[in-house]
C-alpha cells in the first residue's frame, strides 16, 4: 500500500506525541528490567538442583501471561474509559483484542476524532502485558520447586485474565472501585495483592520444600546457590521502576502537565523522589534488622518492604512522608516473616512484602491522605466522571485491599480442585528431593552441596 502523505492524520504523529510514545516505551523497558531483576533473585535463592527449572518456568510463565494479555487483557482494562464514553466493555474488547481494529490500526491512518493518541495506547498494551507476566513470576516465587509445571502454566493464563479484570476495577481513574474512593497509583492491588491472595491458598496445599523449614532425611538443609546474586537483582529492580512511574502518569496540555493515573494532582519530580525515599528508608531499617537479628534476608526485604508500602501513594505523598513510611515498612515485613517462620510456612516473599507491607501501605494512605481529591477524567467538569470528584477514603482502601486479596483467594480455590483432578498439582516429595533439573532436563549441578550429601 502506497503512503499518501497528504491523506495522513498529522495530529496523530506530532513531535509532542512522539515524546509521549518514547516516554511510555521507556516504561516497558523499565518493566523488563524488573523481570531480569526478579529472575536474578530467583537464580540466587533456588536450590541448586532446581536452578534451571525454576528460572525457565518463571520465564515461560511470564510469556504466557504476556501473550494472554495481548489476546484479551488490555480490552478489559481499557473498558473503564469506554464505559465513561457511553460504550460497553465488549466494545473495548472488540477494539483491543489481538485482532481488534484499534490494536491493528496505523495511527496516522486513524482519525483522531475516532481515537486520539493511538500510538501511545498501543504502546500501553506492551507496558501492561509485561506486568501480566510479572504477576506470574511473583506467584511462582510462592510455589517454586513444588508445583507441577503444567498446573503453573494453566494458572498463568487464568491469572492474566482475572488480574486484567481486576485492574479495570482498581487501577485507573474511572474504574468502579477507584470512583468509590480506592486509590492505587502503582497497581499494588492487581499486581501484588492478587498473586499473594492465590499464594494464601496454594502455599499450604503444597507444603514446605525438603530441608527448608526442618532437616529432611535426604536433604539436611535448603541451601541457595548464590545469595550474592540477589543484590544486583535488587538494584536492577530499583533501576527499572522509575521509568515505570513515568508510565503511570497522564500528560495533558499545557505542554506536559503530569496527572497521576488516578487523576490526583502530582508531578514527575515528586513521584520519583517518593519512590527513591521509600527504598532508602526501607534499606536503612532493613540494615538495622539484619545486623540485629543476624538474618541476611532483611537486607533484601528492607528496601522492597519500603517500596511495597509506598507504591500505592507515590503520587500523593510528600518526600519526607515517603521516607518515614519507608523506615516503618520493614517492621511490618519483619513481623510477618517471623510469624511465618515460627509456623513452618514456606513463603518468604509475597506474604511479608505484599500481604504485610502492601496492605499496610494502603491503610496508611487511607489514614493520612483521606480526603485527597482524585478520580474522574481531566476536562470533565460534572457528572460521575468529573475530574477529581472523588476522594481517598480509608474504608475504600480497606475494601480495595480485601477485594484484591480475595479475588486471588477465590481464583485459587476454584483452580485447585480442577488442577488436582486433571494435570495434578504437586511435585512428588521424591522428585523434590532429587531435584527437577535432573528429573526434567537431565541437568546435573556442577557441585554437590553438603546438604545433599547427607
Amino acid at each position: 500500500m502506497t503512503l499518501d502523505v497528504s491523506a495522513i492524520h498529522a495530529e496523530q504523529v506530532t513531535l509532542n506525541s512522539l515524546v509521549q510514545n518514547i516516554l511510555y516505551a521507556s516504561g516497558t523497558v523499565g518493566a523488563i528490567l524488573v523481570v531480569v531483576g526478579l529472575l536474578l533473585i530467583d537464580a540466587g535463592t533456588a536450590r541448586r538442583k532446581n536452578l534451571f527449572n525454576s528460572t525457565i518456568e518463571k520465564t515461560l510463565g511470564f510469556f504466557l501471561g504476556f501473550a494472554t494479555y495481548y489476546m484479551v487483557g488490555f480490552g478489559l482494562w481499557a473498558g473503564q474509559y469506554y464505559i465513561m464514553e457511553g460504550a460497553t466493555m465488549m466494545d473495548s474488547v472488540k477494539d483491543w483484542w489481538l485482532g481488534g481494529g484499534m490494536t491493528n490500526a496505523l495511527a496516522h491512518h486513524t482519525d483522531p476524532g475516532t481515537f486520539p493518541g493511538l500510538n501511545t495506547f498501543q504502546i500501553f498494551i506492551f507496558f501492561l502485558a509485561t506486568f501480566a507476566g510479572i504477576i506470574n513470576i511473583l506467584f511462582h516465587f510462592s510455589v517454586s520447586e513444588r508445583m507441577k509445571a503444567s498446573a503453573y502454566f494453566v494458572i498463568c493464563v487464568v491469572a492474566a485474565v482475572v488480574s486484567s479484570a481486576l485492574s479495570w476495577a482498581t487501577w485507573g481513574s474511572v474504574g468502579p472501585l477507584t470512583l468509590a474512593g480506592f486509590h492505587d497509583f502503582f497497581g499494588v492491588g492487581f499486581v501484588y495483592l492478587f498473586p499473594a491472595g492465590m499464594a494464601l491458598v496454594f502455599t499450604p496445599m503444597l507444603g514446605a520444600r525438603p530441608g527448608m523449614m526442618d532437616p529432611h532425611p535426604q536433604v539436611s538443609a535448603y541451601l541457595a546457590p548464590s545469595i550474592g546474586l540477589c543484590a544486583p537483582g535488587l538494584l536492577l529492580i530499583f533501576a527499572g521502576l522509575p521509568m515505570v512511574i513515568l508510565s503511570c502518569l497522564f500528560f495533558f496540555d499545557p505542554e506536559a502537565l503530569a496527572v497521576s493515573v488516578t487523576m490526583a494532582d502530582t508531578s514527575v519530580g515528586i513521584a520519583i523522589n517518593n519512590y527513591a525515599l521509600v527504598w532508602a528508608g526501607g534499606a536503612i531499617t532493613g540494615l538495622i534488622l539484619a545486623y540485629r537479628s543476624g538474618n541476611y534476608a532483611y537486607t533484601l526485604l528492607g528496601p522492597l518492604a519500603g517500596y511495597a508500602a509506598g507504591a500505592s501513594g507515590f503520587d500523593v505523598y510528600l518526600p519526607w512522608e515517603a521516607f518515614l513510611l519507608g523506615l516503618a515498612a520493614p517492621l511490618v515485613a519483619f513481623a510477618v516473616y517471623e510469624f511465618t517462620l515460627k509456623r513452618g510456612i514456606d513463603e518468604h516473599k509475597l506474604f511479608p512484602l505484599f500481604i504485610g507491607c502492601g496492605t499496610f501501605g494502603m491503610i496508611v494512605l487511607g489514614i493520612f491522605k483521606a480526603g485527597t481529591p482524585r478520580g474522574g477524567y481531566f476536562g470533565i467538569e460534572e457528572g460521575a466522571y468529573a475530574f477529581q470528584a472523588g476522594e481517598i477514603s480509608l474504608i475504600m482502601q480497606l475494601v480495595g485491599a480485601a477485594v484484591c486479596i480475595g479475588v486471588g483467594v477465590i481464583t485459587a480455590l476454584i483452580m485447585a480442585p480442577v488442577l488436582k483432578a486433571t494435570v495434578g498439582l504437586s511435585v512428588s516429595e521424591e522428585d523434590q528431593v532429587a531435584g527437577l533439573d535432573p528429573k526434567l532436563w537431565e541437568l546435573e549441578p556442577d557441585v554437590i552441596t553438603h546438604a545433599d550429601s547427607k
